[in-house]
């Protein structure tokens, strides 16, 4: 059996930090790796100490911001970058995994943080019914890396 990619095993880590999300919208993880080392991670969600839109709002998730999103949500990415600064952790030259594409707004964290590679599962154009990745092509724009995942993990967590 051949050892599975790096690649493989942080987008899997992402999808499964994504399912500890309690957005009623949608579920997004990621993960900040720097030289096959795991930096940081991070889900969507509120900022810690604040309610989880599931239980506070189970019908309808938290209330909207005035541009119609959601009020309390930290982004995926927002939250890695935000964990790694938080415990002195240096993001700059890393590479950020995310289920997500990232939103303009993360971008321009992403960007200023010196990340210098993104790969992403899904696109958030087309979870949007936008009709561009705004935040890829602005990240594309200032050189940074962008990808979208490739690989598989079909069988990752099969046991052995």
């Amino acid at each position: 059996m051949r050892a599975p990619q790096f690649d493989d095993i942080y987008m899997e880590l992402a999808v499964n930090l994504a399912k500890r999300s309690h957005c009623i919208k949608r579920q997004v993880g990621a993960v900040l790796a720097k030289d096959t080392r795991i930096i940081s991670i991070g889900y969507n969600g509120p900022p810690a100490g604040t309610h989880n839109c599931d239980e506070e709002w189970p019908e309808h998730g938290c209330p909207r911001d005035s541009k119609g999103g959601c009020s309390l949500a930290i982004h995926a990415e927002q939250n890695a970058i935000l964990y790694a600064v938080k415990n002195k952790t240096s993001v700059e030259d890393s590479t950020l995994y995310v289920t997500l594409s990232p939103c303009l707004a993360c971008a321009r964290i992403i960007y200023t943080s010196g990340i210098k590679k993104v790969i992403y599962l899904n696109s958030y154009a087309e979870y949007k019914g936008i009709g561009t990745d705004e935040g890829a092509d602005f990240l594309k724009k200032f050189g940074v890396g962008v990808e979208k995942y490739a690989g598989s993990f079909p069988h990752a967590t099969d046991l052995i």
